[in-house]
């Protein structure tokens, strides 16, 4: 179990050399990249209809310190890109390291929440739906060497960031 001085420290923050370049890319291609890959990863839930509680509503995930902001909604079955024109029902903002942890199931949502590594704004409803659906996930199968390319930013970021 970790110590609760651990949790409650600073994140550590992607280093300015490695977020400039993400930062200069526009919201839009992040939002269409980003709406890609989780259509992937998430193709057996959207058939399913796991993810209908995005219909029609706007997700913004900002990530502070890569300076990257996606807004995604559902239509169609399917993730799209938001354009920024329209107002996100729901907010999560974090730093890359925070949404590693996450992603990599090292720290779990309520904790990072708790701790005020991730905020969440907005619909606190439609929040709890993507706590839910990303807790009930079982990616670790589907991500393959993905989650050590994950595990392995993560492990840059703590060791330069700090």
């Amino acid at each position: 179990m970790k110590h609760v001085s651990n949790l409650l420290s600073r994140s550590p923050i992607m280093p300015a050399p490695l977020a400039l370049p993400l930062g200069l890319i526009p919201s839009a291609a992040h939002s269409t990249v980003m709406a890609q890959i989780l259509n992937r990863v998430f193709a057996p839930e959207l058939a399913d209809g796991e993810l209908d509680f995005l219909e029609d509503r706007v997700m913004l995930i900002r990530v502070r310190d890569a300076r990257v902001s996606i807004r995604l909604t559902l239509g169609g079955g399917r993730l799209k890109a938001v354009s920024g024109k329209r107002v996100e029902d729901l907010s999560i903002e974090g730093s890359v390291y925070d949404f590693l942890l996450l992603a990599t199931r090292q720290e779990d949502a309520d904790t990072l929440f708790f701790n005020r590594r991730l905020r969440l704004g907005g619909s606190t409803e439609l929040g709890l739906y993507v706590k839910n659906f990303l807790d009930g996930l079982d990616l670790e199968g589907r991500l393959g060497p993905f989650l050590n390319l994950m595990n392995g930013a993560k492990s840059l970021i703590d060791r330069l960031g700090r």
